[in-house]
C-alpha cells in the first residue's frame, strides 16, 4: 500500500529550527574561545535576535501548526498529556513548553548580550545604555543563562532521541520534509504576505538590538587652532 503522509512543518518554520540550532552552536564557541572571535559572536547574537523575532511573529501569521494558539500548553493538555488522553498533531502540551522555554531562555540571553562587555575590548551594541556597572551585571546574568540553555538544548536532544528509540516516533523527519507519516489535517495558510510581514519584524528587531534607533555620539569638538606667530 502506499504510505501517506501529510504537510505538518511549513519551509519558514525548517528553515528557522536549523538556522537557530547552528546559530546556537556557533555563537556558544566563539563565545568560549572569546578573543578575536567576539566579534562574530556579536554579530551571530544579532542573527539569533532576528530568528528569535521571525519565530515569534510567525507564530501568529505562520502556518497551521507553527501557530502558537494550535500548540500553546493549557494546565489542562498538558494533564491529558500526561495521562495519555491527548491527541493531537504538531507540538504536543510538553513539547510545546519545551519550545517556548527556549524561546523565552534565547529572547533573555540575547537581550542581556546586547547590553554586555568582556572588560577587554567587546561591548554589546546597546552598552552606552547601560553603562558599565549595569553592563557587568547584565554579562553576569548571560553568563549564567548559557548554562541554563545548555541544559535545556540536552534536554531536547534527549527527548528527541526517547520518542526515536523507545516510542519509534521519528522527529527528525518532519523537520527536514516537512511531512508526518500517517492521516492528519494538511498545514494551512503561512503565504508569502504572512512570511513578508515575519521577515520585516525580524528586520526591525536587528535593526533595534544593533542601536539603529539610537541616536549618533555628538561629534567631537573642533581642535583648538594653534596661532602661526
Amino acid at each position: 500500500m502506499k504510505r501517506q503522509d501529510y504537510r505538518l512543518w511549513d519551509l519558514p518554520t525548517r528553515l528557522f529550527h536549523w538556522s537557530l540550532a547552528l546559530a546556537v552552536a556557533a555563537a556558544s564557541v566563539s563565545g568560549q574561545l572569546g578573543g578575536g572571535l567576539m566579534s562574530w559572536h556579536g554579530r551571530i547574537g544579532l542573527l539569533i535576535v532576528g530568528l528569535v523575532a521571525f519565530r515569534l511573529a510567525w507564530g501568529l501569521v505562520g502556518s497551521t501548526y507553527a501557530r502558537f494558539r494550535q500548540f500553546f500548553p493549557t494546565p489542562g493538555a498538558v494533564r491529558a498529556y500526561l495521562r495519555g488522553d491527548w491527541r493531537g498533531e504538531g507540538h504536543n502540551p510538553v513539547a510545546a513548553l519545551s519550545v517556548l522555554g527556549l524561546l523565552g531562555l534565547l529572547a533573555a540571553q540575547v537581550a542581556s548580550g546586547l547590553f554586555s562587555n568582556d572588560d577587554i575590548a567587546f561591548t554589546g551594541p546597546l552598552y552606552d545604555l547601560a553603562g558599565k556597572a549595569l553592563s557587568n551585571r547584565l554579562t553576569a546574568v548571560h553568563h549564567l543563562l548559557s548554562k541554563v540553555l545548555y541544559l535545556l538544548v540536552a534536554l531536547h536532544l534527549g527527548a528527541i532521541a526517547f520518542y526515536g528509540l523507545v516510542r519509534g516516533q521519528n522527529l527528525l523527519r518532519p523537520m527536514l520534509t516537512g511531512r508526518k507519516d500517517g492521516q492528519g489535517e494538511p498545514a494551512q495558510g503561512g503565504g508569502i504576505m504572512a512570511l513578508a510581514v515575519a521577515l520585516a519584524v525580524a528586520a526591525m528587531a536587528v535593526h533595534g538590538a544593533g542601536g539603529g534607533w539610537m541616536r549618533p555620539p555628538p561629534a567631537p569638538p573642533p581642535a583648538a587652532s594653534t596661532p602661526d606667530f
